[in-house]
């Protein structure tokens, strides 16, 4: 199983196992990672899963769609060059030991 890593802002990393063809968002709910919401169920309605991808592996995700690209205007945390919605990184092999930075949640 593919290991993803999670870096909180208190600079922690959770690192959470995952199946291969799961999301990045369903694999952190399901290990609790806090910080990832995910309220619309992975159909990137909401941006509650918004995080940073490492710039190392961005090469390694697919293209942003146009629907993502929007929803990412619209996320809680500051939009930059690297951020992606967790529930449209589908889980691979090649994408073992990927490392996700987790933006500020407002409370």
């Amino acid at each position: 199983m593919p290991i993803l890593n999670f870096i909180h802002n208190d600079g922690r990393t959770e690192a959470v196992s995952a199946e291969i063809g799961d999301s990045a968002m369903v694999a952190a709910t399901r290990h609790g990672v806090t910080e990832i919401i995910g309220e619309c169920g992975g159909n990137a309605m909401c941006a509650t899963c918004h995080v940073y991808v490492d710039e190392k592996w961005m090469e390694r995700l697919p293209s942003v769609s146009d629907e993502e690209a929007e929803m990412l205007y619209g996320a809680s945390a500051p939009r930059q060059s690297n951020s992606r919605l967790s529930c449209q990184i589908r889980v691979t092999s090649d994408l073992d030991g990927i490392i996700f930075r987790l933006p500020q949640v407002s409370a």
